[in-house]
Parts: C-alpha cells; structure tokens; sequence
C-alpha cells in the first residue's frame, strides 16, 4: 500500500524500463524511435484482472512517479520561455505524481507479464492500474493544445 495524506493507493505491480536515471528517461513515451518494449509485471492477487485483455492495441497505464522532485505549480518548460502553470504540462513534478502513458500492448510475455511500447518512466516503477484504451472514448479529434500547439511533434503513423 501507498499512502499519502490520509489516500492509499494499492500498487497492482511494478514497470520495468531500460532508464535507471531520472536524467535517462524520455521527455514522453514517444522517444525513443524506436521505442524499447518495456514490461508491466503484475502481482499475482490482480492477475485475474488481466483476462480479456488479448485484442486491445492499445493500453492505459497509470503509475506512481516516486523519484519526481517536488511539486512547483509554474516554471518554465525546457522548449518555451514562458512560465506556465503545472496543471498546463504534462511535467512529473505534481502535487500528486501519477504518471499516465497510453501505450501499444505488444502481448504477454509469460504470467502476469505484459510486453508494452511507450513508456517514459524509471525502472522499477510502481504501477497503479490499468486500463483499455478505446478509440471511440479516449480520441478526440478536434482537441487542441493551447500554448503547445506551436511546439507539437507530430506522430509517425
């Protein structure tokens, strides 16, 4: 269990990632290219969980970011010179830090295992939940990107 002012979050497993280093992880999930399978290793009360999974494309993972420093509610990004809030970026240091990475579910491995792509988290990580990601629910097509829109990378395919 993690607990936290009085909240506890049961961690279902653990994410395993090349990065040992804060300083070595991936800005986002989509660097490097190509992206290195990863794994989520579930603990063997949740694995029942997992049952159906085989189909989905695509995964939701929330995680808990342990090694992110401390909150700071504005600063100024690596890649724009204007102070912005923390709830405007998608940087680790959070009041809360839960990281979240939608990423490509390649199967499972062995029991309990699952082969992912696109994670941008330390080794070692705890993971939180998981959960489909659904086109039809999770995509919004006209969304935009406010003060990030001029500095968007767009995905290959």
């Amino acid at each position: 269990m993690i607990e936290t002012r009085g909240l506890t979050l049961t961690p279902i497993g653990t994410l395993h990632t090349p990065w040992r280093a804060v300083a070595d992880c991936p800005r986002n999930g989509r660097q490097p290219d190509p992206a290195p399978i990863c794994t989520a290793h579930v603990l063997p009360a949740f694995q029942d969980g997992l049952r159906s999974l085989e189909g989905f494309s695509h995964l939701i993972l929330l995680y808990w970011l342990d090694q992110a420093k401390s909150a700071e509610m504005v600063f100024i990004p690596p890649f724009d010179p204007t102070p912005r809030g923390v709830f405007a970026t998608r940087a680790p240091w959070r009041p809360n830090p839960i990281g979240l990475s939608v990423v490509a579910f390649e199967g499972f491995q062995a029991l309990g295992v699952l082969a992912v792509r696109y994670l941008d988290c330390l080794d070692g990580t705890t993971l939180l939940d998981i959960k489909p990601y659904l086109p039809t629910t999770d995509t919004e097509p006209t969304a935009t990107m406010g003060w990030l829109d001029p500095h968007a990378t767009r995905r290959k395919g």
